[in-house]
């Protein structure tokens, strides 16, 4: 599971809907809980060096640029925290990794989160990890930090006694 904040996840989305009809891209930046669990502290933005058109990003394509994540590596090698994920967006096309997605992972433990956008407008947010043996993604968990259960009540007037 990755817990973002309310925050970071609207930054995600925003970033999606912003590049539009091309791929955003960014850095997810942690830590792994004990239980495995993701937990974010930030998003980091990144531009799409994929090339593309004249705005820049690609349609069906995205790069996190080289020069911010060894920045930020650089940035995070003292301290308890470390690039845990990424996060890109798919224009016109649903929330699950692609082909070319899974050719493209150069970090393993990295979780991949996808935002579909269909004609400008967020849809849908999912979160993947790439499975043991490195073949293919599967879905895991994604809330925002401030998640709680529902909440439960007693029973109904005239189900105390079993009725």
């Amino acid at each position: 599971m990755i817990l973002l904040s309310r925050d970071q996840l609207k930054q995600i989305v925003d970033a999606a809907e912003a590049a539009y009809p091309g791929e955003c891209c960014g850095l997810i930046v942690g830590c792994v809980r004990e239980n495995g669990d993701v937990k974010a502290s930030r998003v980091v933005p990144s531009p799409n060096v994929a090339g593309g058109d004249a705005q820049g990003a690609r349609r069906d394509r995205f790069e996190v640029d080289p020069e911010l994540r060894l920045k930020l590596q650089r940035e995070l090698e003292s301290g308890p925290e470390r690039i845990v994920g990424l996060y890109h967006s798919h224009p016109d096309h649903s929330a699950q990794p692609s082909a070319f997605d899974l050719e493209s992972v150069w970090e393993p433990e990295f979780v991949w989160v996808i935002t579909a956008v269909e004609e400008g407008q967020a849809v849908h947010t999912t979160a993947h990890v790439l499975d043991r043996e490195g073949r293919q993604f599967r879905e895991v968990g994604l809330r925002t930090a401030d998640w709680e259960p529902y909440p439960v009540r007693g029973p109904l007037p005239g189900q105390e006694r079993g009725d």
